[in-house]
């Protein structure tokens, strides 16, 4: 007489499955649309909370099937470490965002100059859905930014404006920023006018002129228009950068300000949604400059 040992079949673990299966496509699509496509940011963060709801309760039923498993050998054990790798991406995603959240401070626009933050040339208009913000950056903000990230500070070179402008320009493109307005590209265009002779220089005339000219002192660099932070001999470039994974937008801002033999430059980079950039912001940041400084290596100052 044969004796069959006949297993339970546990209903938890192919739950588990089907449901984390759910919250796996729910958030890849999503992710795709938000990257490649026409999905906006607070939409993409809606459906990733779905996901991640769903892979939350995938987990918990995972694990009652593999406590099944162990207890009375229940069938389901495959079906519960399935559901375990489905839920690992959303899950993933939400665990890096919410370590970020605590870990990084609460502000969404970053500056390398604090005190007089480089000003939008176009201001960024977005419709923040249900992610709200405030409207303006605070003194608040910039101190918690150098709390955070005090070595995030702008770059001097002992080179001409143009020369600084050609390095910055290459950097632009190969961090994939797209420029959507400029100002002040004229200044760095080499002044040809003074170099060409006029018709009969050199030549020497007896006669001198009745009235000579008196040379007028040169007027200082004004303000563009009465805006703080920005001067009318300044370059300003402004445009959208896209994180490279997940696709979320932020603005930046790069402004060359010659000085004396020197030429500075300072960094914007605001997140397009929300109260919080995770610290994307800073990164970007660091790695822009860290960038700008080996292509222009051998003529940073101090």
């Amino acid at each position: 007489m044969i004796v069959r040992y006949e297993r339970p079949y546990s209903y938890a673990a192919h739950w588990a499955r089907r449901i984390a299966r759910i919250a796996f496509a729910v958030f890849l699509l999503a992710l795709l649309a938000h990257r490649f496509g026409p999905l906006t940011t607070p939409h993409f963060l809606a459906l990733a909370s779905f996901a991640v709801a769903c892979a939350l309760i995938a987990v918990l039923l995972a694990a009652v099937g593999l406590t099944r498993l162990w207890q009375v050998a229940a069938i389901g054990g495959k079906a519960s470490v399935s559901a375990l790798f489905y839920a690992a991406l959303p899950l993933g995603f939400f665990g890096y965002g919410a370590a970020q959240y605590f870990l990084q401070p609460a502000i969404y626009d970053i500056s390398t100059d604090t005190v007089t933050p480089p000003p939008w040339i176009k201001e960024p208009v977005v419709e923040e859905s249900w992610i709200r913000r405030n409207p303006a950056v605070t003194p608040q903000d910039r101190e918690a930014q150098v709390a955070a990230y005090p070595g995030l500070t702008g770059r001097r070179y002992d080179g001409a404006l143009d020369r600084v402008f050609q390095g910055v320009r290459k950097v632009v493109g190969e961090t994939r920023i797209a420029t959507t307005a400029e100002f002040g590209v004229e200044n760095a265009r080499p002044d040809l006018g003074d170099l060409a002779v006029r018709p009969g220089a050199g030549v020497d005339t007896s006669t001198e002129p009745d009235v000579i000219p008196v040379p007028a002192t040169r007027p200082a660099p004004g303000i563009d228009g009465g805006i703080p932070g920005r001067r009318s001999g300044d370059i300003v470039l402004q445009g959208e950068w896209r994180t490279l994974v997940v696709g979320f937008r932020f603005d930046v801002l790069i402004r060359l300000r010659e000085e004396a033999e020197t030429t500075f430059v300072d960094l914007r980079v605001a997140s397009r949604y929300g109260q919080h950039d995770l610290g994307m912001g800073a990164e970007f940041a660091e790695e822009f400059l860290r960038a700008l400084d080996a292509e222009l290596l051998g003529i940073a100052g101090d």
